[in-house]
């Protein structure tokens, strides 16, 4: 089983629950509806990775930011930047046939984190921001989501048992798009505009 650092401790994540199109901009920039309730996905462990792949299978990942939280407790105790890694051109493929995403979605080494950081802050201060060399391709803050966090929570409780050291990823703003092989990401979380947690990554072919 893969595990994650969570301020110096390893801790192993049952599961990966992914909320889709909580950004009107990301929503607006693959051309999809806002839905009328929220959308969810789910990554196994075995999707836990910490090498950027900028190809699977032949096809060219696209990278997605997002605000990753950690639950334990039946509550969220601390954050970090994920990258969603996803097979867009078979997303989208499965999507037209009304197919399930997980071929797209949940492929290992699909998730990648920086560092879980313990949250000291509200939840409505935390942002991110990903660059690619150097260049800013994603921001984003709890304020822009549709869906704000305390409502995921809740929602996926309805649904699911959240063990210990389960992870939320809670979509992704606008600025998708390819992984080019040898570009530098660097992601970060910010909780009230200081830098909480990030990491850097080298996509590989």
């Amino acid at each position: 089983m893969n595990s994650i650092d969570v301020d110096g401790r390893a801790v192993i994540p049952s599961k990966i629950l992914c909320v889709g199109r909580n950004y009107v901009r990301h929503i607006e920039e693959l051309g999809n509806e806002i839905p009328d309730q929220m959308v969810v996905f789910a990554k196994p462990n075995s999707a836990i990775g910490d090498r950027l792949q900028a190809t699977r299978e032949g096809e060219t990942l696209h990278y997605e930011g997002e605000i990753a939280l950690l639950v334990e407790g039946g509550r969220y105790t601390a954050a970090a930047f994920g990258l969603d890694l996803t097979r867009r051109a078979l997303q989208s493929e499965l999507k037209s046939r009304g197919l399930p995403w997980e071929r797209a979605k949940a492929f290992d080494g699909a998730a990648l984190f920086s560092p879980f950081a313990a949250l000291d802050l509200s939840l409505t201060s935390l942002s991110l921001r990903l660059t690619v060399d150097g260049e800013e391709r994603q921001t984003g803050s709890v304020g822009l989501m549709i869906y704000k966090p305390a409502f995921i929570l809740e929602e996926l409780s309805r649904v699911f048992t959240l063990e210990d050291g389960d992870i939320v990823m809670t979509g992704t703003p606008a600025g998708v798009g390819p992984i080019d092989p040898g570009a530098t990401f660097e992601g970060t979380v910010f909780a009230d505009d200081a830098p909480l947690s990030s990491a850097q990554w080298l996509a590989q072919p």
